[in-house]
């Protein structure tokens, strides 16, 4: 033991400690350049896909707006006929879809889409808007999986 420590108290010999030093400031911030680029590439994709989204969301708005018709339409097939039609009109090129009706217009609906009119459904439907007819709910989904399912060619989705 070293001289100027013996006969001291352990409160003398407390006194003689040395604090411990401050430990530096960590930095938050990245160190490495390759975070940064990370960080950045993360930032780019986000609002890339931010923005496809947003694409999209703006090119189905009107199967949004034609599916909250068919359900106001509460399956009155009067009402569906002219929501498929005005669908129909709003993405297809006018010249394609307006001729078209009976037999013709139930085959481009059934070749367009996943959804396929059957002959009585399809036959109800074309007629629907001439004569009274009755609230089918089937029409309905049909018309509701049309919608949802059409493909239109040279648009990306």
């Amino acid at each position: 033991m070293s001289a100027d420590v013996e006969g001291k108290s352990l409160v003398e010999l407390l006194d003689m400690l040395k604090p411990a030093p401050e430990p530096q400031v960590i930095a938050m911030t990245p160190q490495t350049v390759g975070w940064l680029i990370l960080a950045v590439l993360l930032i780019f994709a986000v609002l890339c896909a931010a923005l496809l989204i947003r694409r999209r969301r703006k090119l189905n708005a009107y199967r949004r707006l034609a599916l909250a018709n068919i359900d106001d339409a509460q399956g009155d097939v009067a009402q569906i006929a002219d929501v498929l039609r005005r669908t129909a009109l709003a993405v297809y090129p006018r010249s394609l879809v307006a001729g078209l009706y009976g037999r013709e217009w139930i085959d481009f609906l059934n070749r367009s889409s996943a959804a396929v009119f059957p002959d009585a459904l399809g036959h109800v439907l074309t007629e629907a808007p001439y004569k009274a007819t009755r609230n089918d709910p089937e029409v309905a989904e049909i018309a509701k999986k049309w919608i949802k399912t059409h493909r239109v060619e040279g648009v990306s989705w």
